[in-house]
C-alpha cells in the first residue's frame, strides 16, 4: 500500500478533467466528432454531458456507469493503464 508520503494525494479537480479527457477519447473512438451528437443519440442531457467530458463538474458513479455502458466497456477497462497516462 502507497502511503501519503510516497505518493501525491488525489486532486478532485485533475481527476475530473482526467474522467473528462478519457470519455470525450471513447466518444471519438466511436466517431462522434460533437458531444452534443452523442449525448442525444444516447438520450442523455446535452448541456450535463459536455460538463463531464470538461470536467467541470462531479460526476457520480452512477452517472459514470451509465456513460460507460453507452460505450460498452467496464469500470475496470475505463481506468486502464491509458487512464493513468492522462
Amino acid at each position: 500500500m502507497v502511503s501519503r508520503n510516497e505518493k501525491e494525494l488525489l486532486n478532485s479537480e485533475k481527476e475530473l478533467r482526467k474522467i473528462g479527457g478519457r470519455l470525450k477519447e471513447l466518444r471519438k473512438a466511436k466517431g462522434y466528432t460533437n458531444p452534443d451528437k452523442f449525448a442525444y443519440d444516447h438520450d442523455l442531457n446535452r448541456s450535463q454531458y459536455g460538463k463531464y467530458e470538461a470536467g467541470r463538474t462531479n460526476i457520480t458513479i452512477g452517472t459514470l456507469i451509465t456513460l460507460l455502458n453507452c460505450h460498452n466497456i467496464t469500470l475496470e477497462q475505463f481506468f486502464d493503464e491509458e487512464y493513468g497516462k492522462l
